[in-house]
């Protein structure tokens, strides 16, 4: 399928691992040329210099923490004007006994997962506005809309950011800027097991594999039989990012193997 995206400026922040590094993949294959961003500057180097050698597309990588003002400062300069923007965040913590969740670690989580994908939305809108076309997506988790004890970093402050996007999104459609979300379930990605730890301790577990799987499987029934992988996700977001989806607007699309069972 032709994306008709060949050529088009795109960035994908969190673009070095996981299901940033997949999407980015995606968008690659269909000719756009992308500015990938990441914290860690060694992997973030080698998944450039790998989409680029695979894909013939010029990838630019900048080293930046989207929480972080300085962090944005230098995507902006890098990237002044997208045609496309995705965004996903490492995963946070789990965070065990909710009433020991600190005012700081509230605070650590809204400027992440809230805070930074605005700021970066808020820059871009107007650039898109003015060339009357651009596609923004956000990957972000279920948990925004599927509450988890658990994931108490995670879910609310992306709640907070699917309100702030179904308004935003109707604003600017009128405009060609279509803005939609992504709403991962259980994704056996390198964020995810890098927080195995952290759920071993949340629930009071042996941190050893066969008992946190267990655990974890028996607590997040998961009908597709399996956890995703994070090309499970990626054609979908590179569909989002393209001229073919210029009438969806405003949606949070769950891709969770069937383990929210909402009907909306």
């Amino acid at each position: 399928m032709d994306l008709q995206i060949k050529g088009k400026k795109a960035i994908m922040a969190g673009g070095s691992a996981g299901m940033g590094r997949a999407t980015a993949e995606r968008l690659a294959e269909a000719g756009a040329e992308l500015v990938i961003t990441a914290r860690g500057e060694e992997r973030l180097q080698k998944a450039a210099d790998e989409i680029a050698a695979k894909h013939g597309v010029s990838v630019t990588p900048v080293v930046a923490d989207s929480s972080t003002e300085a962090g944005r400062e230098a995507l902006f300069a890098a990237c002044p004007d997208p045609d496309i923007l995705a965004i996903t965040i490492k995963p946070p913590d789990p965070n065990g006994d909710f009433l020991k969740v600190s005012a700081d670690m509230w605070r650590d989580s809204v400027e992440t997962a809230l805070i930074g994908p605005i700021e970066i939305m808020r820059n871009y809108i107007p650039v898109m506005k003015e060339k009357g076309w651009g596609r923004i997506v956000n990957i972000a988790t279920f948990s925004a809309k599927n509450p988890m004890i658990w994931r108490l970093m995670s879910g609310p402050a992306r709640s907070a950011l699917l309100n702030y996007t179904a308004s935003v999104s109707r604003e600017i459609a009128p405009h060609g800027v279509i803005l939609n979300n992504l709403l991962p379930g259980m994704f056996a990605t390198e964020g995810a097991s890098e927080i195995m730890g952290a759920y071993a301790e949340a629930f009071g577990l042996e941190p050893k594999p066969e008992i946190v799987g267990a655990h974890f499987r028996e607590h997040n029934h998961i009908p597709a039989g399996f956890m995703g992988d994070a090309d499970d996700l990626a054609p979908m977001a590179a569909f989002l990012c393209s001229s073919l989806a210029r009438f969806i607007v405003g949606q949070n699309i769950v891709i969770d193997g069937g383990q929210h069972s909402s009907i909306f």
